[in-house]
């Protein structure tokens, strides 16, 4: 446990000191289901919520469930730029039809089906650990090379506890009242394309483990419309499937978006189908004197780009200067 201990707080001071994630617009999880490796910001406190209904069907139960629901998430930043406490659940009331003979049964239950408390750690930030690549003022070949750097993705680490009630019917029999989570995240930012990936363990002390990815393509059309595309796996003995989502958001001011979104699956046990909508709202307190980078959907290179451009200038006209 000593070793643990210090092995955490080594990790923790060596990179307390790394530069400010915060973004002069809202950075939102919404509208897919996957973390970004970013926090939001220290001081930052941001609310995501909305809701969803759709329909499962299931051909070896002769099943057919009506679903309306309410995901909910709490973000905020921490003592640092890093590192993001979070809050994220959902509220489900669904109806399921059975036919019996010329009729049939109907079964309703709502409750929680998730809520998970939990930190999320940004271990590795290229933008601040990988030397940006300097103009050539000669070549423009060498300057058209693959950029490595580009290739290499912030990397987080998170750690949460599910917590699930008595008595509640998303539990399954023998489920332990709190249970881990735990998730690796990595995030590309390609000028207006993002690529976020999360590696989730759930559960994984449980009876039934899940275990599972969640794969998300988002692109920035306009500075304020965005669209994605994501691929979701579950792997379990409980439950196991392959999603597909798309949607897009829009930007109401730096610090309001709305979103939509859709998704379906690929078998019959059950099919399914949802459309959700919601909207994501950050109180932003930030208030420390240190580097904003702007941003489009995810985008947090475009700033970057920019003082690199201007640096290119700064040195040409050196360069200029020094020939008269």
């Amino acid at each position: 446990m000593h070793y643990l201990k210090v092995g955490i707080a080594f990790i923790f001071l060596g990179i307390f000191s790394a530069n400010a994630q915060y973004t002069e617009t809202i950075n939102s999880n919404r509208p897919g289901e996957s973390q970004g490796a970013y926090a939001v910001g220290k001081n930052v406190l941001q609310l995501e919520a909305g809701g969803y209904f759709g329909n499962d069907n299931h051909t070896l139960f002769n099943s057919d469930t009506d679903i309306l629901g309410a995901s909910y998430g709490l973000r905020y930043g921490f003592l640092t730029e890093i590192l993001e406490l979070n809050f994220f659940g959902s509220f489900q009331d669904q109806v399921t039809s059975i036919p019996v003979g010329n009729s049939s049964d109907e079964f309703r239950f709502s409750n929680f089906k998730t809520n998970t408390l939990g930190a999320k750690f940004l271990v590795f930030d290229p933008g601040v650990s990988v030397k940006e690549r300097k103009v050539n003022l000669y070549s423009w070949k060498a300057n058209q090379r693959l950029n490595l750097r580009s290739l290499i993705p912030a990397v987080s680490v998170y750690a949460g506890a599910n917590f699930s009630w008595w008595e509640n019917p998303y539990m399954f029999e023998g489920e332990s009242i709190i249970s881990p989570k735990a998730a690796l995240i990595t995030q590309h930012n390609w000028g207006r394309w993002v690529l976020v990936m999360n590696f989730i363990a759930d559960k994984f002390t449980e009876e039934y483990p899940s275990y599972g990815g969640i794969f998300t393509l988002t692109h920035a059309v306009t500075p304020k419309f965005a669209v994605f595309g994501e691929f979701q796996t579950y792997i379990s003995d409980l439950y196991a499937d392959d999603l597909v989502r798309g949607g897009a958001a829009y930007l109401f001011g730096k610090d309001f978006q709305v979103d939509i979104s859709g998704l379906v699956n690929f078998k019959d046990t059950p099919s399914r189908w949802q459309v959700a909508a919601g909207v994501s709202y950050r109180f932003d307190f930030h208030d420390d004197d240190e580097y904003i980078e702007d941003t489009y959907e995810g985008d947090r290179n475009q700033r970057g780009e920019e003082l690199e451009e201007t640096g290119f200038y700064k040195e040409n006209e050196d360069v200029n200067g020094s020939g008269n």
